[in-house]
Protein backbone atom coordinates (compact mmCIF):
# COMPACT_ATOMS: atom_id res chain seq x y z
CA UNK A 1 0.00 0.00 0.00
CA UNK A 2 1.06 3.39 -1.00
CA UNK A 3 1.77 6.15 1.74
CA UNK A 4 1.23 10.06 2.34
CA UNK A 5 3.42 11.85 3.85
CA UNK A 6 1.54 12.46 8.07
CA UNK A 7 0.46 15.62 8.94
CA UNK A 8 -0.06 17.21 12.43
CA UNK A 9 -3.68 16.81 13.75
CA UNK A 10 -4.40 20.34 16.01
CA UNK A 11 -4.67 18.71 19.88
CA UNK A 12 -8.04 20.03 20.27
CA UNK A 13 -10.91 18.26 19.04
CA UNK A 14 -13.04 20.87 18.18
CA UNK A 15 -10.54 22.48 16.38
CA UNK A 16 -9.91 18.97 14.42
CA UNK A 17 -13.33 19.14 13.08
CA UNK A 18 -13.84 22.64 12.48
CA UNK A 19 -9.93 23.14 10.86
CA UNK A 20 -8.92 19.65 9.39
CA UNK A 21 -9.54 19.36 5.86
CA UNK A 22 -7.38 16.28 5.43
CA UNK A 23 -8.92 13.79 6.82
CA UNK A 24 -8.98 11.82 3.47
CA UNK A 25 -4.94 11.33 3.04
CA UNK A 26 -4.57 10.66 7.02
CA UNK A 27 -7.54 7.51 5.76
CA UNK A 28 -5.00 6.63 2.92
CA UNK A 29 -1.69 6.84 5.31
CA UNK A 30 0.12 2.78 5.16
CA UNK A 31 -0.22 2.04 8.89
CA UNK A 32 -4.11 3.00 9.07
CA UNK A 33 -5.15 0.85 6.28
CA UNK A 34 -3.20 -1.74 7.38
CA UNK A 35 -4.99 -1.60 10.56
CA UNK A 36 -8.01 -1.65 8.74
CA UNK A 37 -6.95 -4.47 6.75
CA UNK A 38 -5.83 -6.52 10.01
CA UNK A 39 -9.66 -5.30 11.42
CA UNK A 40 -11.25 -6.96 8.31
CA UNK A 41 -9.03 -10.39 8.07
CA UNK A 42 -9.76 -10.82 11.75
CA UNK A 43 -13.70 -10.17 11.78
CA UNK A 44 -13.90 -12.27 8.50
CA UNK A 45 -17.66 -12.07 7.49
CA UNK A 46 -19.08 -13.25 3.82
CA UNK A 47 -18.03 -12.11 0.64
CA UNK A 48 -20.21 -9.03 -0.63
CA UNK A 49 -21.79 -9.12 -4.53
CA UNK A 50 -18.16 -9.76 -5.96
CA UNK A 51 -17.58 -13.13 -3.87
CA UNK A 52 -14.58 -12.67 -2.76
CA UNK A 53 -13.57 -13.33 1.05
CA UNK A 54 -11.74 -11.67 3.46
CA UNK A 55 -8.77 -14.40 2.61
CA UNK A 56 -8.94 -13.34 -0.40
CA UNK A 57 -8.01 -9.47 0.11
CA UNK A 58 -4.55 -9.21 0.75
CA UNK A 59 -3.24 -11.14 -2.42
CA UNK A 60 -5.40 -8.83 -4.20
CA UNK A 61 -4.43 -5.71 -2.57
CA UNK A 62 -0.85 -6.50 -3.38
CA UNK A 63 -1.55 -6.35 -7.24
CA UNK A 64 -4.09 -3.88 -7.47
CA UNK A 65 -3.72 -1.09 -4.60
CA UNK A 66 -1.88 1.29 -6.49
CA UNK A 67 -4.89 1.46 -9.09
CA UNK A 68 -7.73 1.48 -5.80
CA UNK A 69 -5.48 4.37 -4.59
CA UNK A 70 -5.27 6.16 -7.41
CA UNK A 71 -8.76 6.40 -8.18
CA UNK A 72 -9.94 7.19 -4.28
CA UNK A 73 -7.41 10.40 -4.85
CA UNK A 74 -9.08 11.19 -7.84
CA UNK A 75 -12.39 10.44 -7.00
CA UNK A 76 -13.41 8.37 -9.42
CA UNK A 77 -13.63 5.35 -7.44
CA UNK A 78 -17.30 4.13 -6.82
CA UNK A 79 -18.47 1.21 -4.26
CA UNK A 80 -19.79 -1.60 -5.28
CA UNK A 81 -23.70 -2.73 -4.34
CA UNK A 82 -24.21 -4.00 -1.24
CA UNK A 83 -25.43 -7.99 -1.01
CA UNK A 84 -28.78 -8.04 0.33
CA UNK A 85 -29.35 -10.35 3.58
CA UNK A 86 -32.67 -10.84 5.38
CA UNK A 87 -32.14 -12.56 8.93
CA UNK A 88 -35.09 -13.23 11.24
CA UNK A 89 -35.58 -10.76 14.22
CA UNK A 90 -35.61 -12.36 17.34
CA UNK A 91 -38.90 -13.78 18.32
CA UNK A 92 -39.47 -14.46 15.22
CA UNK A 93 -41.49 -11.31 14.19
CA UNK A 94 -40.40 -10.41 10.69
CA UNK A 95 -36.77 -10.12 9.23
CA UNK A 96 -33.92 -7.45 9.22
CA UNK A 97 -32.13 -6.24 6.27
CA UNK A 98 -28.55 -6.82 6.34
CA UNK A 99 -26.07 -4.79 3.26
CA UNK A 100 -23.04 -6.96 3.40
CA UNK A 101 -20.52 -4.75 1.55
CA UNK A 102 -17.89 -6.38 -0.15
CA UNK A 103 -13.95 -7.10 1.60
CA UNK A 104 -13.08 -4.21 0.00
CA UNK A 105 -15.56 -1.91 0.54
CA UNK A 106 -15.33 -3.07 4.11
CA UNK A 107 -11.52 -2.23 3.92
CA UNK A 108 -12.28 1.58 2.79
CA UNK A 109 -15.12 2.08 5.57
CA UNK A 110 -12.97 0.34 8.21
CA UNK A 111 -10.10 2.60 7.41
CA UNK A 112 -12.19 5.99 7.34
CA UNK A 113 -14.28 5.04 10.34
CA UNK A 114 -10.15 4.58 12.45
CA UNK A 115 -9.80 8.34 11.19
CA UNK A 116 -13.37 9.65 12.39
CA UNK A 117 -14.60 7.95 15.19
CA UNK A 118 -11.57 10.04 17.73
CA UNK A 119 -12.56 12.94 16.12
CA UNK A 120 -16.58 12.24 16.20
CA UNK A 121 -16.50 10.15 19.70
CA UNK A 122 -15.94 13.01 21.89
CA UNK A 123 -18.26 15.10 21.13
CA UNK A 124 -21.42 12.37 21.97
CA UNK A 125 -23.51 12.53 24.92
CA UNK A 126 -22.21 10.61 28.14
CA UNK A 127 -25.83 8.90 27.59
CA UNK A 128 -24.77 8.05 24.43
CA UNK A 129 -23.41 3.90 24.95
CA UNK A 130 -23.78 2.22 21.48
CA UNK A 131 -21.02 1.57 18.91
CA UNK A 132 -18.45 3.19 21.13
CA UNK A 133 -14.65 2.56 22.35
CA UNK A 134 -14.69 1.88 26.07
CA UNK A 135 -18.86 1.63 26.49
CA UNK A 136 -20.86 -1.33 26.71
CA UNK A 137 -24.74 -2.38 26.88
CA UNK A 138 -24.18 -3.35 30.38
CA UNK A 139 -22.93 0.13 31.05
CA UNK A 140 -26.33 0.90 29.71
CA UNK A 141 -27.87 -1.08 31.71
CA UNK A 142 -26.41 -0.03 34.81
CA UNK A 143 -27.04 3.08 34.16
CA UNK A 144 -30.75 2.76 33.47
CA UNK A 145 -30.96 1.08 36.96
CA UNK A 146 -29.39 3.84 38.58
CA UNK A 147 -31.50 6.48 37.17
CA UNK A 148 -34.94 4.17 38.35
CA UNK A 149 -33.33 3.96 41.75
CA UNK A 150 -33.20 7.80 41.72
CA UNK A 151 -37.04 7.93 41.73
CA UNK A 152 -37.42 7.99 37.80
CA UNK A 153 -40.32 5.41 38.33
CA UNK A 154 -41.99 5.96 34.40
CA UNK A 155 -40.18 4.98 31.60
CA UNK A 156 -40.33 6.84 27.89
CA UNK A 157 -39.47 3.74 25.86
CA UNK A 158 -38.82 4.80 22.43
CA UNK A 159 -38.49 2.39 19.50
CA UNK A 160 -37.63 4.10 15.74
CA UNK A 161 -39.34 2.52 13.67
CA UNK A 162 -37.22 0.96 10.96
CA UNK A 163 -34.21 3.39 12.02
CA UNK A 164 -31.40 1.67 9.98
CA UNK A 165 -33.83 1.39 6.58
CA UNK A 166 -35.46 4.82 6.88
CA UNK A 167 -32.22 7.34 7.48
CA UNK A 168 -32.89 10.50 5.48
CA UNK A 169 -29.27 10.92 3.66
CA UNK A 170 -29.66 14.35 3.41
CA UNK A 171 -30.86 14.86 6.96
CA UNK A 172 -27.86 12.41 7.98
CA UNK A 173 -24.87 14.07 5.34
CA UNK A 174 -26.06 17.68 6.62
CA UNK A 175 -25.16 16.36 10.77
CA UNK A 176 -21.53 15.11 8.96
CA UNK A 177 -20.93 18.27 7.28
CA UNK A 178 -21.47 20.42 10.66
CA UNK A 179 -18.35 17.81 12.34
CA UNK A 180 -16.21 17.42 9.05
CA UNK A 181 -14.55 19.67 6.58
CA UNK A 182 -13.13 17.54 4.21
CA UNK A 183 -15.58 17.30 1.20
CA UNK A 184 -13.63 14.23 -0.32
CA UNK A 185 -14.60 12.46 2.72
CA UNK A 186 -18.33 13.96 2.23
CA UNK A 187 -18.43 12.76 -1.24
CA UNK A 188 -17.39 9.50 -0.30
CA UNK A 189 -19.74 8.85 2.58
CA UNK A 190 -22.63 10.08 0.23
CA UNK A 191 -21.23 7.11 -2.58
CA UNK A 192 -21.31 4.40 0.43
CA UNK A 193 -24.98 5.78 1.77
CA UNK A 194 -26.38 5.77 -2.03
CA UNK A 195 -24.80 2.28 -3.13
CA UNK A 196 -27.52 0.10 -4.47
CA UNK A 197 -28.81 -3.49 -3.15
CA UNK A 198 -28.39 -6.26 -4.91
CA UNK A 199 -30.58 -9.39 -4.43
CA UNK A 200 -31.19 -11.78 -7.10
CA UNK A 201 -29.30 -10.74 -9.63
CA UNK A 202 -30.74 -7.50 -9.89
CA UNK A 203 -29.78 -3.98 -7.98
CA UNK A 204 -32.11 -1.69 -6.73
CA UNK A 205 -30.94 2.26 -6.12
CA UNK A 206 -31.22 3.69 -2.20
CA UNK A 207 -32.12 6.84 -1.74
CA UNK A 208 -32.25 6.03 2.62
CA UNK A 209 -31.21 4.04 4.94
CA UNK A 210 -27.71 2.92 5.98
CA UNK A 211 -28.19 -1.03 6.05
CA UNK A 212 -26.69 -2.54 9.20
CA UNK A 213 -23.34 -4.65 8.02
CA UNK A 214 -20.54 -1.82 6.91
CA UNK A 215 -18.57 -0.68 9.75
CA UNK A 216 -19.58 3.14 8.59
CA UNK A 217 -23.12 2.40 10.15
CA UNK A 218 -23.03 2.43 13.57
CA UNK A 219 -20.65 5.67 13.64
CA UNK A 220 -23.08 7.45 11.55
CA UNK A 221 -26.20 6.22 13.47
CA UNK A 222 -24.57 7.73 16.25
CA UNK A 223 -24.02 11.18 14.36
CA UNK A 224 -27.67 11.04 14.04
CA UNK A 225 -28.97 10.79 17.24
CA UNK A 226 -26.60 12.70 18.56
CA UNK A 227 -28.75 15.80 17.80
CA UNK A 228 -31.74 13.64 19.82
CA UNK A 229 -29.12 13.25 22.90
CA UNK A 230 -28.59 16.97 22.84
CA UNK A 231 -31.98 17.63 22.36
CA UNK A 232 -33.30 15.92 25.91
CA UNK A 233 -30.24 17.50 27.54
CA UNK A 234 -30.47 20.46 26.69
CA UNK A 235 -34.76 20.14 28.25
CA UNK A 236 -32.75 18.49 31.26
CA UNK A 237 -34.22 14.91 31.24
CA UNK A 238 -32.20 11.92 31.96
CA UNK A 239 -32.05 8.69 29.27
CA UNK A 240 -30.29 5.92 28.36
CA UNK A 241 -29.48 5.65 24.48
CA UNK A 242 -28.12 2.46 23.35
CA UNK A 243 -27.76 3.18 18.95
CA UNK A 244 -31.66 3.66 18.53
CA UNK A 245 -32.41 1.76 21.63
CA UNK A 246 -33.29 5.21 23.97
CA UNK A 247 -35.31 5.07 27.60
CA UNK A 248 -36.02 8.64 29.20
CA UNK A 249 -36.42 8.32 32.53
CA UNK A 250 -39.53 10.99 34.34
CA UNK A 251 -40.96 10.70 37.26
CA UNK A 252 -44.91 10.68 36.70
CA UNK A 253 -46.95 9.71 33.59
CA UNK A 254 -48.46 12.55 32.87
CA UNK A 255 -44.79 13.88 32.22
CA UNK A 256 -44.16 10.36 29.89
CA UNK A 257 -46.55 11.17 27.89
CA UNK A 258 -45.56 14.90 27.58
CA UNK A 259 -42.24 13.53 26.19
CA UNK A 260 -43.26 10.80 24.11
CA UNK A 261 -45.58 13.37 22.21
CA UNK A 262 -42.78 16.24 21.69
CA UNK A 263 -40.29 14.02 20.96
CA UNK A 264 -42.69 12.35 18.40
CA UNK A 265 -42.51 15.74 16.95
CA UNK A 266 -39.05 16.36 17.63
CA UNK A 267 -38.01 13.27 15.13
CA UNK A 268 -40.36 13.85 12.72
CA UNK A 269 -39.64 17.43 11.76
CA UNK A 270 -36.13 17.49 12.71
CA UNK A 271 -34.76 14.17 11.77
CA UNK A 272 -37.35 12.83 9.62
CA UNK A 273 -37.63 9.68 11.98
CA UNK A 274 -41.01 7.58 12.76
CA UNK A 275 -41.59 6.12 16.02
CA UNK A 276 -42.56 2.56 16.03
CA UNK A 277 -46.14 3.64 18.39
CA UNK A 278 -46.89 -0.30 18.82
CA UNK A 279 -43.69 -0.83 20.33
CA UNK A 280 -43.05 2.49 22.45
CA UNK A 281 -44.88 3.20 25.86
CA UNK A 282 -44.87 4.94 28.50
CA UNK A 283 -44.91 2.69 31.22
CA UNK A 284 -43.17 1.46 34.45
CA UNK A 285 -39.33 0.22 33.60
CA UNK A 286 -40.22 -3.27 35.65
CA UNK A 287 -43.12 -3.60 33.31
CA UNK A 288 -40.41 -2.80 30.02
CA UNK A 289 -37.05 -4.49 28.91
CA UNK A 290 -34.30 -2.69 28.00
CA UNK A 291 -31.22 -4.75 26.07
CA UNK A 292 -32.58 -7.51 27.47
CA UNK A 293 -32.73 -6.62 31.06
CA UNK A 294 -35.19 -5.45 33.31
CA UNK A 295 -35.84 -3.97 36.94
CA UNK A 296 -37.64 -5.46 39.97
CA UNK A 297 -40.36 -3.49 41.49
CA UNK A 298 -38.36 -2.30 44.34
CA UNK A 299 -37.13 0.92 46.24
CA UNK A 300 -33.91 -0.50 45.40
CA UNK A 301 -34.41 -2.23 41.79
CA UNK A 302 -32.19 -5.00 40.89
CA UNK A 303 -31.78 -6.03 37.63
CA UNK A 304 -33.52 -9.10 36.44
CA UNK A 305 -33.88 -11.02 32.90
CA UNK A 306 -36.99 -9.87 31.12
CA UNK A 307 -39.24 -12.20 30.16
CA UNK A 308 -38.86 -12.45 26.38
CA UNK A 309 -34.72 -12.84 26.85
CA UNK A 310 -35.57 -16.24 28.51
CA UNK A 311 -38.17 -17.24 25.72
CA UNK A 312 -35.29 -16.22 22.53
CA UNK A 313 -32.81 -18.52 24.60
CA UNK A 314 -35.37 -21.35 24.71
CA UNK A 315 -36.24 -20.65 20.79
CA UNK A 316 -32.46 -20.45 20.41
CA UNK A 317 -31.79 -24.02 21.64
CA UNK A 318 -34.73 -25.59 20.28
CA UNK A 319 -32.81 -26.49 17.42
CA UNK A 320 -29.86 -27.87 18.90
CA UNK A 321 -31.93 -29.70 21.41
CA UNK A 322 -34.51 -31.38 17.92
CA UNK A 323 -31.26 -32.61 16.35
CA UNK A 324 -30.03 -34.19 19.53
CA UNK A 325 -32.37 -37.04 19.24
CA UNK A 326 -30.20 -39.69 17.32
CA UNK A 327 -26.98 -38.33 18.92
CA UNK A 328 -25.10 -38.91 22.46
CA UNK A 329 -25.64 -36.29 25.07
CA UNK A 330 -22.26 -35.53 25.37
CA UNK A 331 -22.01 -34.44 21.47
CA UNK A 332 -25.43 -32.04 22.57
CA UNK A 333 -24.25 -31.21 25.21
CA UNK A 334 -21.13 -29.54 23.32
CA UNK A 335 -23.45 -27.95 21.06
CA UNK A 336 -25.33 -26.11 23.73
CA UNK A 337 -22.57 -24.80 25.65
CA UNK A 338 -20.90 -22.17 23.91
CA UNK A 339 -24.91 -20.80 23.75
CA UNK A 340 -24.87 -21.42 27.40
CA UNK A 341 -21.81 -19.50 28.01
CA UNK A 342 -22.56 -16.43 26.00
CA UNK A 343 -25.69 -16.12 27.70
CA UNK A 344 -24.63 -16.58 31.09
CA UNK A 345 -21.97 -13.88 30.77
CA UNK A 346 -23.98 -11.52 29.00
CA UNK A 347 -26.79 -11.49 31.76
CA UNK A 348 -24.05 -11.82 34.16
CA UNK A 349 -25.37 -8.46 36.15
CA UNK A 350 -28.73 -9.78 36.67
CA UNK A 351 -28.89 -9.57 40.50
CA UNK A 352 -32.46 -11.98 41.11
CA UNK A 353 -31.50 -15.55 39.52
CA UNK A 354 -34.60 -16.74 39.01
CA UNK A 355 -34.62 -17.29 35.63
CA UNK A 356 -31.01 -18.79 35.72
CA UNK A 357 -32.52 -21.63 38.02
CA UNK A 358 -35.48 -21.79 35.56
CA UNK A 359 -33.55 -22.22 32.23
CA UNK A 360 -30.89 -24.96 33.84
CA UNK A 361 -33.50 -26.90 34.95
CA UNK A 362 -35.48 -26.66 31.14
CA UNK A 363 -32.27 -27.61 29.07
CA UNK A 364 -31.81 -30.94 31.69
CA UNK A 365 -35.43 -31.64 31.54
CA UNK A 366 -35.06 -31.06 27.74
CA UNK A 367 -32.08 -33.73 27.94
CA UNK A 368 -33.77 -36.07 30.04
CA UNK A 369 -36.14 -36.15 27.14
CA UNK A 370 -33.63 -37.09 24.83
CA UNK A 371 -32.83 -39.93 26.46
CA UNK A 372 -36.00 -41.28 27.05
CA UNK A 373 -37.10 -41.09 23.57
CA UNK A 374 -33.33 -42.73 22.85
CA UNK A 375 -34.59 -45.81 24.98
CA UNK A 376 -37.25 -46.41 22.73
CA UNK A 377 -38.97 -49.85 24.21
CA UNK A 378 -40.67 -50.39 27.58
CA UNK A 379 -37.82 -52.88 28.41
CA UNK A 380 -35.19 -51.04 27.67
CA UNK A 381 -36.70 -47.78 29.71
CA UNK A 382 -37.60 -50.09 32.59
CA UNK A 383 -33.86 -51.61 32.61
CA UNK A 384 -31.79 -48.04 32.17
CA UNK A 385 -34.03 -46.68 34.93
CA UNK A 386 -33.51 -49.89 37.50
CA UNK A 387 -29.32 -49.59 36.79
CA UNK A 388 -29.37 -45.86 37.50
CA UNK A 389 -31.07 -46.65 40.52
CA UNK A 390 -34.87 -46.76 40.43
CA UNK A 391 -36.57 -49.55 41.85
CA UNK A 392 -37.90 -52.27 39.65
CA UNK A 393 -41.73 -51.15 40.60
CA UNK A 394 -41.32 -47.40 39.99
CA UNK A 395 -39.19 -48.19 36.92
CA UNK A 396 -42.57 -50.10 35.73
CA UNK A 397 -44.89 -47.51 36.63
CA UNK A 398 -43.51 -44.54 35.05
CA UNK A 399 -43.24 -46.58 31.79
CA UNK A 400 -46.47 -47.52 32.10
CA UNK A 401 -48.07 -44.17 32.44
CA UNK A 402 -47.36 -44.37 28.18
CA UNK A 403 -46.73 -40.41 28.44
CA UNK A 404 -44.86 -37.99 26.24
CA UNK A 405 -41.06 -37.47 26.58
CA UNK A 406 -41.79 -34.20 27.70
CA UNK A 407 -44.12 -34.86 30.68
CA UNK A 408 -42.06 -38.07 31.43
CA UNK A 409 -38.29 -35.97 32.04
CA UNK A 410 -39.82 -34.31 35.00
CA UNK A 411 -40.95 -37.10 36.78
CA UNK A 412 -39.11 -37.59 40.18
CA UNK A 413 -37.84 -41.25 38.97
CA UNK A 414 -36.13 -39.31 35.75
CA UNK A 415 -34.51 -36.85 37.83
CA UNK A 416 -32.82 -39.53 40.29
CA UNK A 417 -31.73 -41.65 37.05
CA UNK A 418 -30.56 -38.76 35.48
CA UNK A 419 -29.59 -36.35 37.97
CA UNK A 420 -27.87 -32.74 37.69
CA UNK A 421 -24.43 -34.23 38.62
CA UNK A 422 -24.49 -36.60 35.55
CA UNK A 423 -25.36 -33.50 33.29
CA UNK A 424 -22.40 -31.91 34.94
CA UNK A 425 -19.78 -34.62 34.59
CA UNK A 426 -20.98 -34.93 31.05
CA UNK A 427 -19.65 -30.89 30.89
CA UNK A 428 -22.72 -29.79 30.62
CA UNK A 429 -22.29 -25.72 31.80
CA UNK A 430 -25.11 -24.69 33.69
CA UNK A 431 -26.07 -21.15 34.22
CA UNK A 432 -26.13 -21.11 37.76
CA UNK A 433 -23.81 -23.47 39.50
CA UNK A 434 -23.33 -22.80 42.86
CA UNK A 435 -27.26 -23.92 42.98
CA UNK A 436 -26.44 -27.00 42.12
CA UNK A 437 -24.66 -27.80 45.21
CA UNK A 438 -27.84 -26.99 47.45
CA UNK A 439 -29.44 -30.37 48.16
CA UNK A 440 -32.37 -31.15 46.80
CA UNK A 441 -31.74 -29.53 43.58
CA UNK A 442 -31.91 -32.17 39.95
Amino acid sequence: MGTVGPQARPADKENAVDENSDIFDEMLQRENMLQALRRVESNKGAPGVDGMTTEQLRPYLKEQWARIRGQLLDETYRPQPVRRVDIPKPGGRGTRTLGIPTVLDRLLQQALLQVLQPILDPQFSDASFGFRPARSAHQAVRRAQELVAEGRTWVVDLDLEKFFDRVNHDVLMARVARRVKDKRVLRLIRRYLQAGMMEGGLVSPRDEGTPQGGPLSPLLSNVLLDELDKELEQRGHRFVRYADDCNVYVQSEAAGQRVMASLERFLSDRLRLKVNRDKSAVARPWDRKFLGYTVSHNKKPKLKVAPESVRRLKAKLQPVLAAGRGRSLAQVIGWLNPMLRGWRAYFRLAQVRSAFTELDEWVRRKLRAIVWRQWKTSKKRVNELVRRGVTRPEAARLTGLHRGSWFTARHESMKRALPAAQFRRLGLETLIADQLSLAGIT
